[in-house]
């Protein structure tokens, strides 16, 4: 088979094994799953009304524009519709953009071991990847954008809280950085976990602001991952280019429906934000009942660091995944001294403290 010349060269990986492809592969279904950082605690029950309301309708295609949807995104964040484009959750954004700004040979310069979704769509585009190392568990913002001058960045990205690692940086310093964003280049700001953040983590950007895109999702403290919507936030001119682009019914009736019913939710949003801070707590006593250190997180998922190397924890990964228990890891070093424990309910936290010493026990022992 000869596919066009750019697939042709990638290798034939995504950048995540789903958990049921996991489960399908070791035979069994998982007792915890605190691999993928999804909600557990759950969608508004808003939001499952309006599914159910909205399922009578699926023979129709969702509404082109998210019309509704961008007008409450608007008035929720104080922007115009125009400054905001709904799509396919934050990936399916992040492949829009890329098509949209990076040509065949152009750079992206993000950090070793940051989400890889971004590298997965650079790659299937032609552009080109510039990793940097993470300085003291953080993404350098300095070496990004020096790194960025230097290679010419279409592109830098930037997780703010990150993934994998749980940091952040302060709203103050990612403003100040927007003065040095080299000519010819955009941050792309991705806010997945904005909604767990503390309120200085998060700048004060004008949504006009030609210099950064902002993408933001309802998979993680709206609980609605299955449905795959999210949105970005950019200046009118950028966020109209999409149109270009995009798939104009990508986003589904049910999936906006919900989210519009989700966003609407305050009380359910505050809950949801009080038992994540209860389950990082929970995690964070885990760890050290093991001797582990959990790293300070602003999102919905706790980094362990295992106490070794990236083959240590590997090893501490491998005996929880064959006790039940789906986690993740960080991929490149030092970072890969962590694993990744996502916030969940009591039952699924109670079964990973139980069978994390036994874990352990393996690692020390291979």
């Amino acid at each position: 088979m000869r596919f066009a010349p750019i697939p042709q060269a990638l290798p034939a990986i995504v950048p995540f094994i789903g958990a049921e492809e996991m489960e399908r592969r070791r035979g069994a279904p998982y007792v915890a799953r605190l691999g993928a950082n999804e909600n557990g605690f759950g969608p508004s029950p808003h939001a499952h009304e309006a599914m159910i309301a909205a399922a009578s309708e699926a023979w129709k295609y969702g509404d082109a524009t998210s019309h509704e949807l961008r007008l409450a995104l608007a008035e929720h964040h104080g922007v115009a519709p125009e400054n905001i484009v709904v799509g396919e959750g934050i990936d399916g954004l992040l492949g829009l953009l890329v098509r949209l700004m990076v040509a065949p040979g152009e750079a992206v310069v993000t950090s070793d071991g940051a989400y890889p979704t971004l590298n997965y769509h650079v790659a299937g585009f032609g552009g080109r990847i510039e990793k940097l190392p993470y300085r003291d568990d953080r993404e350098d913002l300095p070496a990004l954008l020096a790194r960025a001058a230097k290679v010419e960045a279409r592109l830098i990205y930037l997780a703010n809280p990150d993934n994998p690692m749980g940091s952040w940086h302060d709203g103050a310093t990612l403003t100040a950085m927007l003065d040095d964003i080299p000519p010819g280049s955009l941050l792309l700001l991705d806010e997945a976990y904005a909604e767990f953040a503390p309120d200085a983590a998060l700048p004060r950007i004008d949504p006009n602001d030609p210099r950064v895109i902002r993408m933001r999702t309802f998979s993680k403290a709206y609980g609605l991952a299955g449905l795959r919507i999210g949105y970005a936030i950019g200046a009118p001119e950028l966020i109209a280019g999409f149109d270009r682009i995009r798939n104009h019914f990508g986003v589904n009736r049910i999936a906006q429906q919900a989210a519009l019913a989700a966003l609407q939710d305050h009380d359910w949003l505050d809950r949801t934000r009080q038992n994540v801070a209860a389950a990082r707590d929970r995690i964070a006593g885990i760890a050290a009942d093991n001797g582990l250190t959990a790293l300070p997180s602003a999102t919905n998922f706790v980094a362990v660091d295992c106490g070794g190397d990236g083959a240590f924890a590997r090893r501490v990964l491998g005996a929880l995944d064959r006790a039940g228990v789906f986690a993740r890891m960080p991929g490149v070093a030092p970072l890969d001294r962590c694993i990744r424990i996502s916030c969940a309910p009591e039952a699924e936290l109670a079964a990973f403290a139980e069978r994390l010493p036994a874990a352990l026990d393996a690692a020390r022992q291979s």
